[in-house]
This record gives C-alpha cells, sequence and structure tokens, in this order.
C-alpha cells in the first residue's frame, strides 16, 4: 500500500495545555501507554442485584502495540473498552474496582477512573479516540464530513476553523480517502460503507491520539472491504505510532491484526498472550473453542464432497464436546 506523505505539524501541535492540568496518579513503565488493573463495572437493575460485567480485569498496551481483546457477544469486551473511555457510566454502570492509568502527551500518568466529567471530556478524542461498529450511526447526517473532522480539532487544539479545516483534508489524506478536498463538503450519505470508516478513522486520528479504540470496525463491511480497513490499521500505526485496543468476536480478525490477545469470557480475562502463541497453543478450552470456528482454507480438500466443519463447543457448564455442525 503506498504511503501518502503528510506534514503532521498540524497533528502535534496545540492541546498540551489540557495535559498539564492533571497530576501524575502513579507510574507506568516508559513504554507502557494504558494499564488496566483489577477493573470492576457493574450495571444496576431494577428489582435485581447489580450484574458485574467486568471482573477483576487486567492489561497493558504498550506504545505501538495492537492489543485484541476478544470474545463471544456479551463476554464483556465492549463493556472494558468503554469503561477506559468513561462512556458506560452513561449508560448506568459503575466503576466499582480497580484503576486505569494512561500515560498522557505530556509524559505524566493518571487514573482515568478518578478524573472528573469534565476532565474526561478534555481527554476524550485528544489522548485517546474511539470508532464504532457502525459508521453511519456515529456520524452526524446534518454536518459534513469536514465539520465533523474539524470540530474535534477546533475543541482541544484551538485551531481556527480554516486551520481545522485543513488538518481535515490531511487526516482524509492520511486514512487514503481518494479525492479528500471533495470529500469534505459531503454528508455521510453520499459515502460507501467502507468510505465512512475511513472517514470515522480520520475523525479519531484529528488530534494524533497515543490511543485508539477500534470496536468491532469491520464486523458491518465486505470481506475485501474489511481487509483494506484491516491494512490501513496497520499502516497507520508504523507512520503515527500509535496504540491499538480492538475489540472483536472474530479470531480471524485477530490473526491478521493484533500482537497480543486477551480472551475474555463473562467479563473476566481467561488467556492472554502473544498472538502467535494463542493460536499455537491456545490453553484455554473456550480459547480453543473460538479458534475451532474460523473456518479454513483448504479443509476440504480430498473430499468428493463439501461437509461440515467439526467445532469445538464451550458449554456453560463448562464442559467441552467435540460434535459435528
Amino acid at each position: 500500500m503506498r504511503s501518502i506523505p503528510l506534514d503532521l505539524n498540524h497533528l502535534a501541535a496545540g492541546g498540551s495545555r489540557l495535559t498539564k492540568t492533571f497530576a501524575s496518579a502513579d507510574t507506568l513503565s516508559d513504554d507502557v501507554i494504558l494499564s488496566v488493573e483489577n477493573l470492576e463495572v457493574s450495571f444496576a437493575l431494577q428489582a435485581t442485584r447489580p450484574v458485574r460485567a467486568v471482573r477483576g480485569v487486567s492489561f497493558t498496551i504498550k506504545r505501538g502495540e495492537t492489543l485484541a481483546l476478544v470474545g463471544e457477544s456479551g463476554s464483556g469486551k465492549s463493556v472494558t473498552a468503554m469503561t477506559v473511555m468513561r462512556l458506560t457510566e452513561y449508560d448506568g454502570a459503575r466503576i466499582t474496582g480497580g484503576r486505569i492509568l494512561m500515560r498522557l502527551k505530556d509524559g505524566s500518568v493518571t487514573d482515568l477512573t478518578k478524573l472528573s466529567d469534565k476532565r474526561i471530556e478534555a481527554l476524550r478524542g485528544f489522548q485517546f479516540s474511539i470508532v464504532f461498529q457502525d459508521p453511519m450511526s456515529s456520524l452526524n447526517p446534518v454536518f459534513t464530513v469536514g465539520d465533523q473532522i474539524a470540530e474535534a480539532v477546533i475543541r482541544h487544539q484551538g485551531k481556527t476553523p480554516r486551520e481545522a479545516r485543513e488538518i481535515a483534508l490531511d487526516v482524509l489524506k492520511l486514512v487514503r480517502v481518494p479525492d479528500a478536498a471533495r470529500r469534505l463538503d459531503q454528508y455521510a450519505h453520499q459515502l460507501s460503507g467502507g468510505m465512512r470508516q475511513r472517514v470515522m478513522i480520520a475523525m479519531a486520528l484529528a488530534c494524533r491520539p497515543s490511543l485508539m479504540i477500534l470496536d468491532e470496525p469491520t464486523t458491518a463491511l465486505d470481506v475485501t472491504i474489511q481487509a483494506q480497513i484491516l491494512d490501513l490499521v496497520r499502516a497507520l500505526q508504523r507512520e503515527i505510532g500509535m496504540s491499538v485496543l480492538f475489540i472483536t468476536h472474530d479470531m480471524g480478525v485477530v490473526a491478521e491484526i493484533a500482537d497480543r490477545v486477551c480472551v475474555m469470557l463473562k467479563g473476566q480475562i481467561v488467556e492472554t498472550g502473544p498472538v502467535n502463541q494463542i493460536f499455537a497453543a491456545p490453553q484455554h478450552r473456550y480459547t480453543r473453542a473460538l479458534i475451532s470456528a474460523v473456518p479454513r482454507l483448504g479443509s476440504m480438500a480430498d473430499k468428493d464432497a463439501p461437509e461440515k466443519f467439526p467445532l469445538v463447543i464451550y458449554e456453560a457448564e463448562q464442559e467441552l464436546t467435540e460434535v459435528t455442525q
């Protein structure tokens, strides 16, 4: 993939006044951007006791690293990611334990769980950002692409509308949007699904965050566009040096994108390790079940007719059985 040159002076400038207002809460290793430690998150439901959606989750993300948080629906992976952004509180969740340490751009370290709403809002989009699964529901239909990207730049970096528009054009080029100058004045409904997702990534990158969270960003896309988006994420990491927390249920995507993997089940991390180790020698039965669900090219070789492939089923009562689907 051809790299598009980009002057990142626009992106690197500004915003330092925001980080200087946060006192260091603790220390991290120099190569660590984020450290989640024994995180506990609960949802209060009427007429029932609180539901523990995240139970004692711990992991770290290093500079330039992609960590995949993987598990089936309801495993707690998205709740974990949303809690890092401090967004689950809007859905009635409470952080009941643990801490989330992040290294800010000025080198200081802060515990995100202890910050006020106002301070967290100052960090979102600047220190860390998120790309959701469905770009059509995330993009505002009444504002142009350029205006939506520029909004974060104006807010976090104090740029003028003209300067912010120049940065918006730069990041659209960065994410390989063709004819980027024309796209600035288009609306979400005028773009294809893959192009909308590129715009969402551009919005997330506008202030050049240290950490980008991708929550199932390719699930709604066809396989060819999915491959393009994954290639784009890898290329951007090399060019910018950002870290990525990738949320997915697809072990095939994990094999393509991740450096390390955390496997989640029922709100807990049951296995973690380098991606090659996880695929070559998975230790937990649930990890083996997830890997077995990925179709393998050539598995029907030397067969007279296509056959259903075997799945390892991880039962709720913690039993494994080999069945033919």
